[in-house]
């Protein structure tokens, strides 16, 4: 329950809704009891066992069930005067249908506001769920797996939308409508109603234990769609490397695996399901047969005022409440597989933040001095990642990192636009803690040029606008100018226009490099982060992409990791990482003089 009114929080305001619904749903009960109440004045026409006096006088107005009761009955004995019974059974019916016609009317405005909430409600969580994914650190994405995220805001919000919002209406209306049908009966005869509310405690029990069984094997199976959604993933993205494998095989019988377990539970949970509905309607017949024979003996003994037509009416009315009950018998089972994947979407939603600003940031606008790393650590669950770094970049120098995989390069420029925070120790530009900047400001000062090209499914044209909202055309050619990718863009058949296919596989690696060069071009941010641009490239590409990098560099301040030792030979600093350390500093020439750790890496790249 509380899941429940958790996820009917996101429809807030609630008045945009709640008082119109109510005023449409109380009108749809009024004509739905009403419907039946004119059974009774239409049985005793059609049978003549109206034995009531008639009334002869127009009533006096009052706000009351009296009033309405005795004007219906005062028109009825009019036409049974002018008309005759042919007369008064014209009148019932034609009051019927009106009642028929009115009720719908109000039960499909009151349709119209829930599809209001409804959409509001989906909207507001899909934007929410898509705000986590999109301002969370990288430590969130360390912890959660791509499918099981990419599960969350596809298949588990449908599944919010197909049973939880889908029951809001059942779970709203029927209970009221059970009510109205109850105080009817209870009107009619107090005796026979009480003796049948032993039953319902009965039914309750039975729907609930369904409903608990459903709900554990509904939280597993939104687990598993996202299993077979991240299997799904892998196999798309490395399909290269399973052809190449010839792993094939291996891939298909594992998904083969985990969809048998799908399929098994899925069909458990729909058995369960769909169980809830004709137990509930049978439950419900097996009481009328009890009313039937109990009502029946009441008449016979004298022991029940009950007229025929009125007993008749109250069966009729009796029956009514088997469809309500098994509406809600249904929703409440079927509520279960949303409210499982309610709670996969509360707990992303409920996930801190790591990376928060201070209560008043420092505006960052201009950078002037430099950087230094002083005393940071960072620490990965309980494993160190980096120790004790001390480091110093004045403006407009370039500093290299290097060292082997593993050494804590990446995660030492990725906590410089805090894409992380340092455990210990801080990270200062022109002698403020970066953590006292605005994030925007921080990294809007930060051009990042990485080892895998991050391209989107979208245009050339906004590929290098990426983040630069008033960019004007002429810009953007000029940054593809100086990124050396003008001529190739040009050569392509829509040019600027182009779309690049999914993470740009229309494009080379080297165009797809020259394009991400032409966006920190764009950009012009004063300090570069460049993270081993070059080496997953072939040598003619990695020339193009170290001219295009080389332009790029000049007047910023340059942190760059490189593999490829030949393209930090003239760094004014190199810093060499081992096991998160500082093993080595200095520049080239010195490091080889010293004879150490960059020396080994530089021969073994034969860069003597």
């Amino acid at each position: 329950m509380k899941t429940f009114l958790r996820l009917l929080r996101f429809s807030k305001p609630y008045h945009h809704y709640v008082p119109e619904y109510i005023i449409y749903i109380l009108l749809f009960i009024i004509f739905s009891v009403l419907n039946f109440t004119l059974l009774i004045p239409l049985l005793q026409v059609l049978f003549k066992t109206d034995k009531s006096a008639p009334i002869l006088v127009m009533p006096k107005f009052a706000l009351s069930g009296d009033y309405f009761k005795n004007l219906f009955y005062y028109y009825a004995q009019h036409y049974v005067d002018v008309y005759g019974p042919l007369g008064v059974l014209t009148y019932v019916c034609l009051i019927l249908l009106i009642c028929v016609l009115l009720k719908n009317v109000f039960g499909f405005l009151a349709q119209k506001v829930l599809t209001r909430m409804r959409v509001t409600l989906l909207r507001k969580i899909r934007e929410d769920l898509f705000y986590q994914y999109s301002t969370q650190s990288l430590q969130f994405y360390h912890d959660e797996k791509k499918g099981d995220l990419l599960s969350t805001i596809s298949s588990d919000v449908v599944e919010i939308e197909n049973s939880v919002v889908s029951s809001i209406q059942t779970i709203f209306r029927e209970p009221l409508l059970m009510i109205s049908f109850f105080l009817m009966l209870f009107y009619y005869s107090t005796q026979l109603t009480l003796f049948t509310l032993v039953f319902f405690p009965l039914s309750g029990a039975i729907i609930s234990i369904i409903s608990r069984r459903l709900k554990k094997k509904s939280q597993e199976s939104q687990n598993l769609v996202g299993v077979l959604l991240n299997l799904s993933e892998e196999a798309v993205s490395g399909i290269r490397v399973i052809k190449s494998f010839s792993a094939e095989k291996f891939v298909q019988q594992k998904f083969h695996k985990e969809n048998g377990r799908f399929s098994r539970i899925t069909k458990a949970i729909l058995n369960q399901r769909e169980l809830a509905s004709p137990l509930s309607e049978f439950l419900g017949v097996m009481v009328i047969v009890v009313v039937i024979i109990y009502g029946g003996y009441l008449i016979f003994t004298g022991k029940s005022q009950l007229s025929p037509a009125a007993f008749i009416t109250y069966i009729i009315l009796y029956t009514q409440m088997i469809t309500p009950a098994k509406n809600i018998a249904s929703a409440i089972t079927f509520l279960q597989r949303g409210l499982a994947a309610g709670e996969r979407v509360l707990r992303i939603l409920d996930t801190k933040q790591t990376i928060n600003e201070v209560p008043d940031p420092i505006p960052f606008t201009t950078f002037e001095k430099g950087i230094e790393f002083k005393n940071v650590c960072f620490r990965y669950q309980q494993h160190n990642v980096l120790n004790n770094i001390n480091l110093t970049i004045p403006k407009g120098k370039l500093i290299a990192l290097v060292g082997n995989s593993g050494g804590g390069k990446s995660t030492l420029t990725d906590l410089l636009p805090r894409f992380y925070d340092v455990s210990e120790g801080g990270i200062y530009i022109d002698g403020k803690d970066t953590r006292q900047f605005k994030l925007k400001d921080l990294r809007n000062q930060i051009g990042l040029v990485s080892q895998e090209a991050i391209l989107f499914n979208d245009t050339v044209y906004n590929n290098i606008t990426f983040g630069s909202e008033n960019a004007s055309r002429e810009s953007v050619y000029e940054a593809a100018r100086i990124a050396s990718a003008y001529e190739f863009i040009m050569d392509m058949e829509h040019g600027f226009d182009t779309i690049v296919g999914d993470r740009g596989m229309k494009l080379s690696g080297g165009q797809r490099q020259r394009l991400t060069i032409a966006r920190a071009v764009l950009k012009n941010a004063p300090i570069l982060v460049l993270d081993e641009a070059t080496s997953a490239l072939d040598t003619e590409s990695e020339k193009l992409v170290q001219r295009a990098l080389e332009v790029l560099m000049q007047n910023r301040t340059s942190l760059v990791i490189a593999h490829r030792l030949s393209t930090i030979r003239h760094a004014d600093e190199i810093i060499v990482l081992q096991k998160g350390e500082i093993a080595e500093r200095g520049t080239h020439d010195e490091l080889l003089a010293l004879g150490g750790v960059y020396k080994k890496l530089v021969d073994m790249q034969e860069l003597k």
